[in-house]
Formats: C-alpha cells, sequence, structure tokens
C-alpha cells in the first residue's frame, strides 16, 4: 500500500507552496483538496502584498516582511518551473484618505496627478505612498499547482478529508469520502474549513478558523493603463492588473460559508469605485464573485506542530494568505523537519487556543 512522507490537506496557495517547499527536500508529498486546487480562498483574493506597518497587525510584522522580500524569487521560480506568467506589479500602493500619520517616506514621490491622472481630485485627500507589490492570484496558484506536478507531487482532487487517522496516539494518514490515505505527517492546509476535519474519532482537535466572506468584481479599464498603482481607501480598494483588468473589493462579512453575492454590494463597490476613477463609468463589468476567508479568534495564522505528533497546521491566515505563502512554507518545512525554523512561531502556535 503507498504511503507519502507528507500529507497535506488542502490546495490552496499555502498547501501547494508548502508541497514545492517539501519536494526540494526530497520529501514525498500528497494533497488532498476538497475542489480542485487554487479555487477557493486562493481564487478569490485580491492579491496586494500589504506588508507595511500601517495594516499589519505587530504580532504579524516580521512574517509579512520577510515573506514580501521573497516574492519575486518566489514568482520568478514558478513562472521558471511552470512556464506560466504570474503578473508580480512593482508600482507600489496609494493609500487615499487614511489620515495616517507615516513616516517621510510614505510621502508621495510626485504629485498624485502625476502619479495616477485618473483620480478624482476631491478623492485624493491625504494621499500617501507605500512601496509595496501586488500579484494576480490565480495565476499565481495555478503556476503553483503546475510546478508542484511537474516536481512530482502526488494529488487527489474532490476528495474531502473528514479524519486524520490517528494510530498508537499520532497521525498516520487521512480518511477522505473516497478512501483512506498513509503517510507519516499530516498538515493541516484547510483554510476556512480546518476546524471540520476531526482528529481520531473520538478526539477531535479545536482549529478554531471560521470563514470570513468577501465580495468583489472585476472591471476591464477603457485603457490598460488607466490606474498604475494599487489604490487603497476607506471605502474600497482597486488592484489594476497588467491585462487591463481592474479587481474593486471587498467586504469582510461574518455569513458562514455562503459564497453567493449580493447586487446591492456589488452595487455599492462599483459606486465607490466610480467616486474614486470617475473614467470607470466607461469600464465594462468582467464579473463578481465571493470568497471565504480562513479568520481566527485574534487574527492571526495558526502555524506549527499540534500536541498529536505527527499532526501539524499550517491554516488561519485571513486576508494575508497570497502574502504569506512563501514564507509559511519555509517556516513550515522546517518544523515538520524537525528544524528550527528561521522567525520565531510563538505567536502562532495551535496550542494557544487550548
Amino acid at each position: 500500500m503507498k504511503s507519502w512522507d507528507v500529507i497535506i490537506i488542502g490546495g490552496g496557495i499555502i498547501g501547494l507552496s508548502l508541497s514545492i517547499a517539501l519536494r526540494k527536500r526530497g520529501a514525498d508529498v500528497l494533497v488532498v483538496e476538497r475542489g480542485e486546487p487554487g479555487r477557493e480562498a486562493s481564487h478569490a483574493a485580491g492579491g496586494m502584498l500589504v506588508d507595511s506597518f500601517v495594516e499589519t497587525p505587530s504580532a504579524l510584522q516580521d512574517l509579512a516582511t520577510a515573506s514580501a522580500r521573497m516574492y519575486p524569487e518566489f514568482v520568478h521560480e514558478l513562472e521558471l518551473e511552470s512556464g506560466m506568467k504570474v503578473d508580480l506589479r512593482s508600482q507600489g500602493t496609494i493609500l487615499l484618505g487614511h489620515g495616517h500619520s507615516l513616516p517621510s517616506a510614505a510621502f508621495l514621490p510626485r504629485p498624485i496627478a502625476e502619479l495616477e491622472p485618473a483620480i478624482e481630485e476631491t478623492a485624493a485627500a491625504d494621499a500617501v505612498y507605500l512601496n509595496e507589490r501586488s500579484v494576480d492570484p490565480r495565476a499565481l496558484s495555478a503556476a503553483a499547482w503546475k510546478t508542484a506536478k511537474n516536481r512530482g507531487v502526488d494529488f487527489s482532487s474532490g476528495d474531502e478529508v473528514r479524519t486524520v487517522y490517528i494510530e498508537n496516539g499520532r497521525a498516520v494518514g487521512v480518511t477522505t469520502v473516497k478512501t483512506v490515505f498513509h503517510g507519516e505527517k499530516v498538515v493541516n492546509c484547510a483554510g476556512a474549513w480546518s476546524g471540520q476535519i476531526k482528529l481520531g474519532e473520538i478526539a477531535p482537535l479545536k482549529i478554531p478558523t471560521r470563514p470570513v466572506k468577501g465580495q468583489m468584481l472585476c472591471l476591464a479599464m477603457p485603457t490598460r493603463t488607466l490606474l498604475q498603482h494599487v489604490i487603497r481607501t476607506p471605502r474600497v480598494y482597486l488592484i489594476p492588473r497588467s491585462d487591463g483588468r481592474l479587481l474593486v473589493g471587498a467586504t469582510v462579512e461574518e455569513a458562514g460559508f455562503d459564497k453567493r453575492t449580493d447586487p446591492s454590494t456589488i452595487q455599492r463597490q462599483h459606486r465607490a469605485a466610480l467616486e474614486v476613477v470617475p473614467k470607470l463609468r466607461d469600464a465594462k463589468i468582467l464579473e463578481d464573485w465571493a470568497g471565504l476567508r480562513p479568520g481566527t479568534p485574534d487574527a492571526l495564522p495558526i502555524l506549527g506542530a499540534t500536541a498529536t505528533p505527527g499532526y501539524y497546521v499550517a491554516t488561519g491566515h485571513f486576508r494575508d494568505g497570497i502574502l504569506l505563502a512563501p514564507i509559511t512554507a519555509q517556516v513550515m518545512t522546517a518544523v515538520i523537519e524537525g528544524r528550527k525554523p528561521e522567525l520565531d512561531l510563538a505567536a502562532f502556535y495551535p496550542s494557544r487556543f487550548h
């Protein structure tokens, strides 16, 4: 009977990135995904790589900074190995109307009328600049999936994990709706669904993730260069893609596992975008959608080994899953191999909830 060194539950960008990192170290890896890899929170994300102190919790700052620095090499490797283009953009972010007290480095390098002439003048209050990147999460996930397959990671898609299989007090595999898979170690990367997976038959481990709904829409800009920077306001954010698409988002809703969009909410976001960039009135709406971010009680990810030998958790990244993918893969590979990770993970241990 086939057995793997590591079984990863969940094929989002966190699970995919971890599978690649483990394969580089020689591990035999199986990813078990309830749907299709990269089609849940990763598919719905905006892709802003927000690592500034303005919006990043202090406990998360070191992880966020380290991961942001890894991104160019991370994307380059995925593009090289997959043969696919990942749209990593480095034009930066403009904050409008936030009224933050920021260091001089955050001030605009040039007047906003020069940086983004399409922005409505009255909307440009308290404009500041942040040196942040953005990425297309769908392209990123597709490239990561292909890279993982090229490197020999095995996949079981459309196969929901129900239980982590326990034998002699340690995790030795998973039970799915279809079958049983055997492995020396198991990592729960199931995002918003992480807490639904049982640990053995009588002792479920509480992993307090919950779905946090986000609705957004995508426009086709009248010209590809209408906006160059990510624009964030208190009401809406705008994320341009290099192919001329513009993402407009996003709500933060406690709505359970409901992924339906609400027309009035989408219209409200559309109007907020038009107030910032009036020329978007000529932009066609291409699609709208809702995704489920994995939230936790303290808004921090859950990373590390559990009290059950062989069972690990890498979940609960909330709005930062795309940003934190490369650093999560690095530190969790170290933890799984029994090495000390480069960064202190104490604030993220699963044990903090027990």
